[in-house]
């Protein structure tokens, strides 16, 4: 849950009249979600952001599903996703439910000839690999690696990337993204236990302001299609607003880990939660010190949730071949834990410095096409002793 911020001009009392110099006013908007219950933000636009020239096309992104129902783990290897000119041709859904989508994206060029708005679902985009900057009608955002970024639902964006080099890790959200609750006192700041803080948090810094007249596509997700929409006038309209919804970014290297005398489970290590889902961030840390520890991960039984690891970077010691890019999908129905000889193996280790991205639904993932074509469907078979 990010905290109140103010960005550019804006009039003394919401919903009040606020000119323009030669008079006019400019056009108000309230920007919110669930209904007039949740986070919103007041933003104040050079024209009017209703102007709909015409809807080109309407066009299918939806998922496509190679497996509806299975209890096979599997290991997946990212960076075998090809890398694509276009931001959401690179976008690859490899798996889904209806909480949410997992998706792997090697973009190459930045989003010059088009505007992006997700409608349906907020999104956290990983940075795995690349650099740049985040443009959106609320501010823009610089992001590297290690970044989380966090887009409203509704949010305009563009996407600028300093280099071809770009890998992210992107997880659409059909329930609104927080921080999670146990880490925030009933005010809604974070308090001391919490393995991050509003410090870490970073949120737009500057504005472009347009005011445009002419023809500007907007690419509108919605229920799995794309729109191509014509706007009247430039989405980057924006002079001042303030609230509480807004993108922002969170490093994963900020990210402070709880670590114990023996094995924490991995809450500990969660950094944002919907209803559906959690994401948590496996980071560098102490190794667990009492001394009959053992650091390796215990066998646990998936009953009602299904794990999905995105290994970042470092030395995975619960997991054998395991490299960057790729992820592990550990089904509900059926117990995971470490491969055979990594928690003898585990013992006497002080630290670990691996680097992953973790997320845990509460209903089953389907595995797409997109996934089966960079699938390992041997890997449930690595538990076994040879």
């Amino acid at each position: 849950m990010p905290f109140y911020h103010k960005l550019g001009n804006i009039p003394h009392k919401r919903h009040t009249q606020f000119r323009k110099e030669d008079g006019s006013l400019y056009s108000e908007q309230l920007f919110g979600t669930i209904g007039f219950d949740g986070m919103s933000t007041n933003s104040y636009h050079e024209q009017r952001p209703t102007q709909v020239k015409k809807i080109k096309k309407q066009y299918s992104v939806a998922p496509k599903i190679a497996k509806k129902n299975h209890i096979q783990s599997y290991r997946f290897r990212g960076f075998q996703v090809k890398p694509e000119n276009d931001y959401l041709e690179s976008r690859k859904a490899v798996l889904t439910n209806s909480d949410c989508t997992i998706i792997l994206s090697a973009p190459k060029h930045s989003t010059t000839d088009y505007f992006y708005k997700n409608s349906d679902a907020d999104e956290m985009i990983f940075i795995h690999k690349g650099s740049g900057k985040l443009r959106t009608h609320l501010g823009n955002l610089d992001f590297k690696y290690g970044d989380y970024l966090i887009i409203p639902r509704g949010i305009i964006y563009k996407i600028d990337f300093d280099t071809e080099d770009n890998r992210l890790f992107i997880v659409e959200s059909r329930r609104p993204i927080y921080t999670p609750k146990r880490y925030r006192n009933h005010f809604g700041q974070l308090l001391e236990h919490s393995p991050f803080c509003e410090r870490d948090i970073r949120r737009p810094y500057e504005l472009e302001t347009n005011n445009e007249s002419g023809d500007f596509l907007m690419k509108v997700k919605k229920q799995g299609d794309i729109f191509d929409m014509v706007y009247a006038s430039h989405p980057f309209d924006v002079v001042g607003y303030d609230g509480y919804n807004y993108p922002y970014a969170l490093s994963i290297h900020d990210f402070e880990p709880i670590t114990g005398r023996i094995h924490q489970p991995p809450p500990v290590h969660q950094t944002f939660e919907t209803d559906a889902f959690v994401i948590c961030s496996f980071v560098p840390r102490m190794y667990d010190y009492h001394p009959q520890s053992i650091p390796a991960p215990y066998n646990h039984s998936n009953i009602d949730s299904d794990e999905v690891l995105y290994y970042v970077d470092g030395d995975f010691m619960s997991r054998n071949d395991i490299d960057q890019g790729h992820i592990s999908l550990h089904p509900a129905g059926i117990p995971h834990g470490p491969h055979p000889g990594t928690a003898e193996k585990s013992i006497g280790k002080t630290k670990t410095e691996e680097l992953a991205v973790m997320v845990d639904t509460f209903k089953p993932l389907m595995v797409t096409e997109e996934a089966m074509k960079i699938a390992d469907e041997d890997y449930h078979k690595s538990w076994l002793d040879h």
